[in-house]
């Protein structure tokens, strides 16, 4: 079962923030989320990162199959290093390496289509 971000996102607004849900473009985007990409670019919108929170996010970062997928497959559209990818997302070559490893049959596939 998949958690519902937008749900578990909303209440925690309401708690900490209540005054950015009265904004209309929240509003809208909370209703947009469906991958963790969305949740982290929305987060990053909201919540300006200092470096103390952002290296405790990165630790604690997950990423669902839609997401990786989007990156594999940008990745491979563009012909971009691993390396490259790391750096400019901030997840390290070995994750990248690993998500390749799991799915290569599914990148294949959608390659194909």
């Amino acid at each position: 079962m998949r958690p519902n971000y937008n749900r578990i996102y909303e209440d925690l607004l309401k708690m900490k923030h209540p005054e950015k849900l009265e904004c209309p473009k929240v509003k809208e985007q909370l209703g947009k989320l469906n991958s963790t990409d969305e949740i982290l670019k929305l987060n990053e919108r909201l919540f300006k990162p200092n470096k103390e929170t952002a290296k405790t996010n990165q630790q604690l970062k997950t990423y669902d199959k839609k997401t990786m997928m989007k990156l594999l497959s940008y990745q491979k559209k563009h012909s971009l290093s691993t390396s490259f990818m790391s750096r400019k997302y901030n997840i390290s070559r070995t994750t990248f390496s690993k998500w390749k490893k799991i799915l290569e049959e599914e990148l294949v596939e959608t390659s194909k289509k």
